[in-house]
């Protein structure tokens, strides 16, 4: 059996192509599962993962629930609103906690960047980020690199454009990592206030007009606006931020070509994407969420199998 470079799922830098490669590989046979009337193999009866859960969330807290659940492993869900941390428990007793019920891998998102790295050299369990801060969300990364790959047939010499809050997103940054590695084209389309200032060691083409990344690319992957990331204003209104960046349909009946798009939830309808687009022929982002549990699955089940039992 394939097995992964690394112990444990920070972010997207730490992983190899051939280690994405076989996240996908296996992703392939789980999706087979999930498609079946028994969506569920025993796999991991004997492991039990502790999803810990600092920042709200909807998708990728069920996902990875659902996926745990699919291979048949105990799932404890943590959330931070409802805990000790809450009277002033850190972070590291509060996983010590839980790992003292014997728990093999956490699943965890915070907002402090590098959490997920901190965790990892402190405590014995196997990691997965599930997104800190603005750094990365790999497995988000995986499940839009692979839903390009189911798309396309392969990801190398895609053109992807980025598009929207690339400053405060730890999606973009994923995807970015990801994308390039395994030979696609990247550019990221935003006002240059949602811009980092590292932006020119990432390798990436910019762009403020969308019309241009559009008609550039074959993948538009359209972010949200961060909001509550957003400590000062970045741009006048969300009004006028939709009239320069928003994805209309008859912006896309412009375009000489047909473009695929994508979006990692949650939705802004109106803003970042109109429902019509959202919803429309050239949409894949209810595909993103179904693959999202088979990538999640893999990167469980992959990591797990390194665990002495």
């Amino acid at each position: 059996m394939n097995s992964l470079s690394v112990p444990h799922l920070i972010g997207i830098r730490d992983l190899t192509t051939s280690d994405i490669n076989t996240i996908f590989t296996t992703a392939d046979s789980f999706k087979d599962v999930i498609n079946r009337p028994i969506k569920k193999v025993p796999s991991l009866r004997d492991i039990t993962i502790a999803n810990i859960f600092f920042e709200n969330s909807t998708r990728t807290r069920i996902s990875f629930e659902l996926a745990a659940k699919r291979l048949s492993a105990d799932v404890l869900n943590f959330t931070a609103s409802s805990s000790s941390v809450k009277k002033g428990e850190t972070l590291i007793d509060t996983v010590n906690n839980i790992l003292a019920m014997k728990v093999d891998m956490v699943v965890m998102r915070h907002a402090s960047p590098g959490a997920a790295a901190f965790l990892a050299k402190n405590i014995s369990a196997r990691v997965i980020n599930a997104g800190d801060g603005t750094h990365e969300h790999p497995t988000q990364a995986l499940l839009d690199a692979y839903s390009i790959r189911e798309k396309f047939g392969d990801v190398a010499d895609k053109k992807v454009a980025i598009v929207g809050d690339i400053l405060h997103s730890r999606v973009a940054l994923s995807n970015i990592y990801c994308l390039q590695k395994l030979g696609a084209e990247v550019m990221v389309c935003a006002p240059k206030t949602l811009i980092p200032k590292n932006l020119s060691d990432l390798n990436v083409h910019y762009t403020d007009n969308l019309k241009e990344a559009l008609s550039w690319c074959d993948v538009a992957n359209m972010l949200r606006i961060q909001l509550e990331r957003q400590e000062i204003p970045y741009f006048p209104s969300l009004r006028e931020y939709t009239m320069q960046f928003g994805l209309t349909q008859a912006i896309l009946d412009e375009l000489p070509k047909q473009i695929t798009i994508m979006h990692p939830g949650p939705i802004n309808r109106g803003v970042e994407i109109s429902s019509e687009v959202a919803d429309g022929q050239n949409s894949i982002i209810l595909n993103q969420v179904e693959n999202g549990v088979a990538i999640r699955m893999a990167v469980i089940y992959l990591l797990a199998s390194q665990i002495e039992r």
